[in-house]
């Protein structure tokens, strides 16, 4: 059975936690519907892991309430649980089983008992592994363990998905891979993924929570995020015509603020950031100022901050050590 999308499948409310005098995570509220692909995206130590075991009840919350499906984590965990499919950043195995060992393993600990042979193919199919059913665990790569991990996620068909950092230790083909089972598996049930790749949560989720020193500093989708901090004021131009000519046409200190040049694009053509007083939108001056002197406009496009350039500003207003966070570009 499926909830109707207007529902909140997962509801989280006022979640602390601390360890000793370390405060892990304050007074974290999310709503998250069906359907959803849901980024938690920080630096480490953000409080990520620490969010990701209190929703699959490995560990308890200090105080707030998590429901799943309308099911209370901490007092009917067996029935939030069975809503729950969970890839850990450290997944174990037992090594000395085979494939099928494994997964069989798993559905017995689920108490799948009904198809179970036909969900497993079905689901091996699915993830392409297949031909590595019969091979022992200890004897495949990264991936295809990352991939025998989804399969145990995915086992009795659960409504949410939580992946907790799934492509760290991969190589860049299998990043792509695991990237593009998540956009599949996304279609058809809530996924929740802890990242601190920025690229990753940006191709991948609809929705980004910004997590830094257990709080919730924002929540918004990608295009969202990064569109709140465009400045309609600044522009990259891509122009044709010597510089000198370029700079002239744009010497109106009134409208254009600032003309720096960026690079050579090309022969004869360059690209330029022109920026224009506050609020004001340039493109309409710029493109007759350029038209009176024979200048050609190859491409005009807004300045946009990227999604990298929203999370640096987040931790910086958040006193965050900049150097800690590295952008990682698989």
């Amino acid at each position: 059975m499926r909830f109707l999308e207007a529902i909140h499948l997962i509801e989280i409310n006022n979640i602390s936690k601390k360890y000793g005098g370390k405060q892990a995570l304050t007074n974290i509220n999310l709503h998250i519907k069906q359907g959803e692909v849901v980024g938690l995206l920080g630096l480490n130590g953000a409080g990520k892991s620490t969010a990701m075991n209190i929703l699959t009840g490995y560990i308890n919350a200090d105080k707030g309430q998590i429901t799943i499906g309308g099911h209370d984590i901490a007092k009917e965990p067996l029935a939030a649980k069975k809503l729950i499919g969970y890839l850990p950043e450290r997944f174990f195995f037992y090594n000395d089983m085979k494939v099928i060992e494994y997964l069989n393993f798993i559905c017995d600990i689920k108490k799948i008992k009904k198809g179970r042979q036909e969900h497993i193919d079905h689901l091996c199919q699915r993830v392409g592994i297949s031909h590595i059913k019969g091979r022992m665990i200890k004897n495949l790569s990264k991936g295809y363990r990352q991939r025998v991990g989804f399969v145990q996620a995915l086992l009795g068909d659960p409504e949410v998905l939580i992946l907790d950092e799934p492509t760290v230790g991969l190589d860049p083909s299998q990043v792509v891979d695991i990237r593009l089972l998540i956009k599949e598996v996304g279609k058809e049930r809530t996924i929740i993924i802890s990242s601190h790749i920025l690229s990753e949560v940006q191709l991948v989720c609809s929705r980004v929570v910004l997590l830094h020193d257990g709080k919730v500093i924002a929540d918004d989708t990608p295009d969202n995020l990064r569109k709140s901090m465009s400045e309609p004021n600044k522009i990259v131009a891509h122009i044709e015509g010597e510089i000198s000519a370029v700079e002239k046409a744009l010497s109106d200190k009134n409208i254009f603020e600032k003309v720096t040049v960026l690079k050579q694009k090309e022969i004869g053509a360059y690209e330029y950031l022109i920026k224009g007083k506050k609020n004001t939108d340039i493109r309409r001056e710029l493109f007759n100022r350029l038209a009176e002197e024979n200048l050609t406009a190859l491409s005009i496009n807004s300045s946009e901050f990227t999604l990298e350039d929203f999370f640096l500003k987040h931790i910086e207003s958040s006193n965050a050590d900049k150097e800690a966070y590295n952008v990682v570009n698989p």
